[in-house]
């Protein structure tokens, strides 16, 4: 069990997806994001191994997500991904994206 403090401690924000590339150099099929999380934040990059259930990478084009903002920056092969995206598994193990259920400013944090 952990207290609110330490869950406040995890700063998870809203950022939209503003350019998406593939990855080619990685060990599992992913994209590389760049997400917008607002004037106090700014652009971060991200990597996501999310192509099975976004294969056409441009719809995800202006798709707010969540992610962990507030991690170390973590090297993955030549790529700093300096946020953690958020997703949840299919029953396969494949990443389905966390998002708002509505539109948000981004930035917005969760609690």
């Amino acid at each position: 069990m952990i207290t609110y403090d330490d869950f406040t401690k995890v700063d998870i924000r809203a950022g939209t997806i503003v350019q998406i590339d593939h990855f080619p150099e990685a060990r599992k099929p992913a994209y590389k994001l760049m997400i917008d999380f607002g004037p106090e934040i700014g652009l971060k990059k991200s990597s996501a191994q999310i192509t099975e259930h976004y294969p056409d990478k441009d719809l995800l084009l202006g798709k707010q997500v969540i992610a962990v903002v507030n991690f170390l920056p973590k090297q993955i092969g030549p790529f700093v991904s300096e946020v953690l995206t958020l997703g949840l598994p299919d029953p396969n193990g494949k990443v389905i994206l966390v998002n708002p259920s509505k539109p948000v400013p981004n930035g917005s944090r969760l609690f």
